[in-house]
């Protein structure tokens, strides 16, 4: 069984997890579940699961209303729990809690996602957690609403500085059949998302995007976003 251990990297984000239903009806029953809401009562919760190298990050929440990978991220919490790992996985299930709670995009009128780069802001502390703790690579699961940016099932990289963030969305794309995004340079767009921060740092990272309206999740959805983290996962030879 895998060695765990849960911290906190921020109190500010605080948040009732268990108040927002919607996720909720989709987050299995365990101990560590519960220990993890209990948790973000107190902060933004951070699980290490296994030991050993690679160490690699699995971040869902960081828009709040994005629960499809933060319901997926709880099943696989629940999951590796009973397994024996090739590594080590720190897994970040709700970024920011309150916003979760809130069922928002944004935490205190900010888009968490734009906003790693700053200090003050939890976006920064997990970037810094993750240069902290030497972290291999990052992925950054989110949800993206019918219609809008991207709007399909994806994984967001580039190739630049690090390639290994479009190797990783690669490998991702084909296994589970969705959409590569890839961009020449990292931030090359915009300035403060995760992914971005994170390959710019020297670590490679990805987004994965799957398919849901904003503050919903259904059984597809959050299947799609457990299947994106597994690939990511097996990436790695962990599992």
């Amino acid at each position: 069984m895998a060695i765990k251990n849960i911290t906190t990297i921020s109190n500010e984000t605080k948040g009732e997890i268990e108040k927002n239903i919607h996720l909720m009806e989709h987050v299995p029953e365990s101990e560590i579940i519960a220990d993890l809401v209990q948790t973000a009562k107190s902060g933004t919760p951070l699980l290490k699961i296994g030991h050993g190298f690679p160490k690699i990050m699995i971040t869902a929440g960081i828009h709040g209303n994005e629960l499809p990978p933060q319901a997926a991220a709880a099943r696989l919490i629940a999951n590796l729990s009973y397994q024996d790992l090739n590594g080590t996985i720190y897994i970040i299930p709700f970024a920011v809690p309150h916003a979760t709670m809130e069922n928002s995009r944004r935490f205190k009128g900010v888009d968490m996602n734009r906003a790693a780069s700053k200090g003050g802001f939890i976006s920064n502390n997990i970037l810094n957690a993750i240069k902290d703790l030497k972290i291999s690579a990052v992925g950054d699961f989110h949800s993206t609403k019918p219609g809008s940016n991207p709007g399909v099932e994806s994984v967001f990289c580039s190739k630049s500085p690090c390639y290994k963030s479009y190797l990783i969305a690669k490998y991702i794309t084909e296994s589970t059949s969705s959409k590569i995004i890839c961009h020449k340079e990292a931030g090359a767009l915009y300035n403060g998302a995760l992914e971005d921060e994170c390959n710019l740092e020297g670590v490679p990272a990805v987004t994965c995007e799957v398919v849901s309206q904003n503050g919903l999740v259904t059984n597809k959805s959050q299947e799609r976003s457990y299947l994106q983290m597994i690939s990511y996962l097996k990436y790695f030879d962990i599992i």
